[in-house]
């Protein structure tokens, strides 16, 4: 009788084991895929006039990226700052065939949205709660998070498919026509 008790506890606790993990997937996955849409969206935006003036006050006052602003002007700027976010979320997209490729996007996204957030300290007023750009730049924490989180999980899979690889047989079959 305890064995049967034992039995159905752990069949149950395999059921709850296989609904988290497969929560967990979801969450992973709307995670991801919700970065890449913001990252090629807003990515996108960056190639108007009306997304190149609104960055124009973060990227002038930003020690790490204002020299853009001399070598392209706003506009160039702000087009190459998209085009960098969108690749960034392409390379993050690619984990379903590419996840040591979605890792090193989601790592360069760690890096974007830690430059984002430092607009913050640099641009003056932007702690303010009534600036506009602090509630615009307070959800980078969020998507900083997702980052991180994405990077690990992609090089988790990473891992395991490059151990995949090597514990593969040499295959054996000889090519036509050889002996």
């Amino acid at each position: 009788m305890l064995s049967k008790d034992n039995e159905t506890a752990r069949s149950n606790g395999d059921a709850t084991d296989v609904r988290i993990a497969r929560l967990e997937r979801v969450g992973t996955a709307v995670l991801r895929y919700g970065v890449v849409f913001l990252l090629v969206v807003i990515g996108a935006a960056k190639y108007f006039a009306f997304e190149a003036e609104g960055i124009k006050p973060l990227v002038e006052h930003s020690p790490f990226l204002s020299w853009m602003i001399t070598a392209f002007g706003v506009q160039g700027a702000s087009s190459v700052i998209g085009t960098i976010e969108i690749a960034i979320g392409l390379s993050i997209a690619s984990r379903p065939f590419a996840p040591a490729l979605s890792a090193a996007g989601s790592a360069a996204g760690v890096v974007t949205f830690l430059t984002t957030l430092s607009f913050l300290f640099t641009t003056p007023g932007a702690l303010s709660p009534q600036n506009p750009a602090n509630g615009f730049l307070m959800k980078d924490v969020v998507l900083l998070g997702a980052c991180i989180a994405t990077a690990a999980e992609a090089l988790k899979a990473a891992r395991a498919r490059s151990v995949g690889r090597a514990a593969r047989p040499i295959s054996t079959v000889r090519a036509a026509g050889t002996a």
